[in-house]
C-alpha cells in the first residue's frame, strides 16, 4: 500500500507534538505538513494534496467546518478536537471518525485502520488522468444554511444554474452550492460528466432513459426522476459519444 500522505490541521503546538508522536506508530502514514490555522492549512492542502487531513474544530477566527468548506477537493478527514459537543454534528459531515482529546493510541490506530480501508475502497479504480479535476470518488464539501454534506462526486445526478451558483442534486438532496456552473464544470471528471445545455450538466452513469425529442433534440430521464432537456447541439455531441 502506498504511503497515506497526512496534513495535521491544529491550533495548538503541544496537540500537534502529541498528534505527530501517535503517526510514529502508522509507518504508512508520511505526515507532508501541518498548519496552525485555517488559511495555512488551506494552502497546505492544496499544495500537498493530502489522502488524510486531521482537523481542529475550535481553532482561531475560523474553525475546522469552515476549512472543509473552502477546498475543491475534500480528503478523508478525521475531526480532532477536545469538544463532544461537535461529535453527533461532525458526523453530519461524513467526517470518517471523530477523536476526542486527549487521543488514546487505541482510539487513534481504529480510526487508522478505518482511513486504510476507505482508501484501498477507493484507489484501485481511479487514478486521476489530469490532478487539477476531480476524480468519481473525490469528495466535496457542501454547506447550505444549517446543513452540511460531504458528497462523492461519484453520487451527484445533476448540477443546474440557479441564478450565480449552483444547484447539485444528489440522493434525495439538492442543495445549493456557492460557485457557478462554469467554476464547477472545470474540476468535474470530463469522462463522467456532460454538459447538456447551458442551465445543467449531467452525470452520465446516472442516466435511466434517453428518448428522441423535438427539433433534433434529446430528453434524458435521470435515475432520480429529474428529466433535463439536451440541447440539438449538444445532442450531436451526446449522440457520438454514446455512439448512437
Amino acid at each position: 500500500m502506498k504511503k497515506i500522505k497526512t496534513v495535521i490541521v491544529e491550533d495548538s503546538r503541544l496537540a500537534r507534538n502529541e498528534i505527530k508522536e501517535l503517526l510514529k506508530q502508522h509507518p504508512e502514514l508520511e505526515l507532508v505538513g501541518e498548519a496552525e490555522n485555517v488559511d495555512d492549512g488551506f494552502e497546505l492542502i492544496n499544495a500537498t494534496k493530502p489522502d488524510l487531513l486531521l482537523l481542529d474544530i475550535n481553532m482561531p477566527e475560523k474553525d475546522g467546518f469552515e476549512l472543509l468548506e473552502m477546498l475543491d477537493d475534500v480528503p478523508i478527514t478525521v475531526f480532532t478536537t477536545a469538544f463532544d459537543e461537535y461529535a453527533i454534528k461532525s458526523f453530519e459531515y461524513n467526517a470518517l471518525d471523530y477523536l476526542l482529546k486527549p487521543i488514546n493510541d487505541k482510539r487513534f490506530s481504529q480510526a487508522i485502520d478505518k482511513v486504510k480501508i476507505k482508501i484501498e475502497g477507493v484507489s484501485s479504480d481511479e487514478t486521476p488522468a489530469n490532478t487539477e479535476r476531480l476524480t468519481g470518488s473525490s469528495q466535496i464539501f457542501i454547506k447550505d444554511g444549517e446543513k452540511c454534506w460531504l458528497v462523492k462526486i461519484g453520487d451527484i445526478l445533476l448540477i443546474e444554474i440557479v441564478g450565480n451558483y449552483s444547484r447539485v442534486y444528489f440522493q434525495d438532496q439538492k442543495p445549493m452550492l456557492y460557485k457557478s456552473l462554469n467554476q464547477v464544470e472545470e474540476k468535474l471528471p470530463v469522462e463522467n460528466f456532460f454538459r447538456v445545455n447551458r442551465q445543467q450538466i449531467i452525470n452520465m452513469n446516472h442516466i435511466k432513459n434517453v428518448v428522441p425529442w423535438f427539433n433534433g433534440k434529446l430528453k434524458l430521464t435521470m435515475n432520480n426522476g429529474e428529466e433535463v432537456e439536451v440541447s440539438r447541439r449538444q445532442s450531436y455531441i451526446f449522440k457520438d459519444r454514446m455512439s448512437f
